[in-house]
């Protein structure tokens, strides 16, 4: 039966939640402080990961804390007071990439990961915004012939578990792909079954607009108050009230604070990240998003410009930015790709939610009826909204999901 649903939080998530149930004839009004797209779905690398069927562990090899201990690196940067802050979460995390605990959380994960093709395609259409996506994967290049071996490993197996199609490149065929790469490089995995979206945040707002074009409801404002009394929910957005049988909280980072003031409490962390764009120079082009893998950051031909993302940085969510990794990673990236010059004044910053399991929350959350929890997504929230979005509208309309939902469930911790 039809009801009415207040989405809160416009990234990818929610977007996608908000579209599937308004699909099924729901009344759903979607909130966000600002417009869809803009806060971390905006700023990521813009790859559908088919690939990413393994989640981030926590380091536990003594060679890579060593090589990370120093913080200088680009992969991984950590700042004392969002260490402290996120302390207990943050060893429930170590404690899971215990190898014996790891191996059982993989499937669980990739049971999310491979439906992420499946789940965007719909969507993309729906949306027009086949322009945005090309279907021909991504590199990810190694200098050390031994750690490209050891990679292609872990690429056969993943093969072979979960069906990640994959190519080895030998030198000469990454540099018929890649000809202006700079440097003596070993090779490079070809993930060929992922997606590359020249816009991300231009894709989440096709896909709210194909969310409006099935009766949703856009609100942008600040939420002020969420309160629930058993039968309902009232949400005030910029001191004006709505009402709604259900509420999904899809607001990221910011799910943590809303929990707190339910009462409820989760123990979510933040890796953020940081991005700049740069200049194409004449006669030179990134034709796929590339990685370089040994150090840890990637870049991506962008509508916007050739994009260098880093990768994490533990802080505090509302601590100001720090440039460091930033400066660092293009100081990196310059030895193996001729970037151009600057194209903003300042580096984008956003930060991913993350939990110590590395899997989302998707479902309903403990002792408060109506309220439904889709957050938690880590580093492939961009990846893995639209399925999410199926996922959930399936549970809150009571139907049988097309995976187990107990790996993702709030009160797993």
């Amino acid at each position: 039966m039809a009801r009415d649903i207040i989405v809160l939080g416009a990234g990818m998530v929610g977007v996608s939640v908000a579209w599937h149930l308004a699909r099924r004839g729901h009344g759903v009004t979607l909130v966000d402080r600002r417009e869809p797209g803009r806060e971390t779905s905006f700023g990521n690398a813009g790859l559908i990961q088919r690939e990413a069927v393994r989640p981030y562990p926590f380091p536990r090899d003594l060679a890579i804390l060593a090589r990370v201990l120093p913080n200088r690196e680009v992969d991984i940067r950590y700042r004392p007071g969002g260490m402290l802050r996120a302390a207990g979460p943050l060893l429930q995390y170590w404690r899971n990439s215990a190898p014996s605990r790891y191996r059982r959380l993989v499937p669980e994960y990739a049971a999310l990961i491979r439906l992420c093709l499946d789940a965007h395609g719909p969507m993309i259409e729906a949306a027009g915004a086949e322009s945005l996506v090309r279907r021909d994967g991504w590199l990810e290049v190694y200098r050390n012939a031994g750690k490209l071996a050891a990679r292609l490993q872990d690429a056969e197996e993943n093969d072979t578990r979960f069906g990640v199609r994959y190519r080895r490149l030998e030198t000469d065929e990454l540099a018929v792909m890649e000809p202006n790469l700079i440097g003596e490089l070993a090779g490079a995995v070809h993930w060929q079954d992922s997606w590359s979206v020249s816009d991300p945040g231009g894709l989440v707002q096709a896909y709210a607009r194909a969310f409006e074009a099935e009766g949703g409801r856009l609100l942008r404002g600040e939420v002020n108050d969420v309160t629930g009394n058993g039968e309902g929910w009232r949400v005030e957005v910029d001191g004006q009230a709505r009402h709604a049988e259900d509420v999904v909280l899809a607001m990221g980072p910011w799910s943590r604070v809303w929990l707190e003031r339910l009462g409820l409490s989760v123990p979510m962390f933040v890796k953020r990240g940081y991005h700049m764009h740069y200049a194409s120079r004449e006669g030179v082009s990134l034709n796929h998003w590339v990685m370089d893998a040994e150090v840890g950051y990637l870049l991506a031909p962008m509508r916007a410009g050739i994009r260098l993302t880093t990768g994490a940085e533990l802080e505090r969510l509302e601590a100001p930015p720090h440039h460091q990794q930033l400066a660092a990673a293009e100081t990196r990236a310059r030895e193996l790709f001729p970037l151009g010059e600057r194209l903003e004044a300042k580096p984008w910053k956003g930060a991913r939610p993350c939990l110590p399991d590395m899997k989302p929350v998707i479902g309903p959350a403990p002792g408060r009826r109506g309220l439904w929890c889709a957050f938690g997504h880590g580093h492939q929230g961009f990846t893995l909204g639209p399925a999410t979005g199926r996922l959930l509208s399936q549970m809150m309309d009571g139907e049988m999901t097309e995976i187990e939902m107990a790996p993702y469930r709030f009160d797993r911790f």
